[in-house]
């Protein structure tokens, strides 16, 4: 029988303690001033965390569906917690927020193709899907400036949603991201 170091096994987890820190620091945004260095600060641990704890768990052997979900949860988390801290001090176009709720709804429906289809939840950790994130965690803090960037990745936002709910819809999604 095999065992496994408590060293070792404490590693393994790392990934998704760091996950779970990120969910922690989301709600931290919630209790800090937009302007700030403290949100900022957490805003870019949030960000990079999210970029770390993927990489370790594919450097550890430590991937996993429950680490994968916990991801996408706490980047569902980040998302949200940011959305509601910056849109009132935001001056976003109508169009930008009908926008994003298409895509929110776009991914709405996806989930319930996935729990038609799989029984479950999906969150497909596309290519499409990471690169979203990763311009969607640089372009906020110029969204001060210009919707231009954020026009630009929500471009690829909806590209990203559709495409994830063709991977569940034509069952691919198990094969290509579990």
């Amino acid at each position: 029988m095999h065992f496994q170091n408590s060293k070792t096994s404490g590693m393994k987890r790392l990934p998704n303690v760091i996950s779970v820190l990120r969910i922690a620091g989301s709600i931290g945004l919630l209790f800090c001033d937009v302007a700030g260095w403290l949100f900022w600060a957490l805003y870019a641990l949030c960000g990079i965390s999210d970029m770390v704890d993927g990489w370790l768990a594919r450097k550890l052997h430590a991937e996993s569906k429950t680490g994968a979900v916990l991801d996408s949860v706490s980047d569902i988390v980040f998302v949200a917690c940011c959305a509601i801290r910056l849109f009132p001090v935001l001056e976003i176009p109508v169009w930008l927020c009908i926008w994003a709720g298409v895509i929110v709804f776009i991914k709405m429906v996806n989930q319930v193709s996935a729990l038609a289809v799989f029984k479950r939840f999906c969150f497909p950790h596309t290519w499409a899907n990471k690169l979203t994130g990763f311009l969607l965690f640089l372009t906020v803090p110029t969204m001060f400036r210009s919707m231009i960037p954020i026009s630009i990745v929500a471009a690829l936002a909806t590209f990203a949603a559709v495409q994830e709910g063709h991977f569940i819809r034509k069952k691919q999604v198990f094969q290509l991201f579990s």
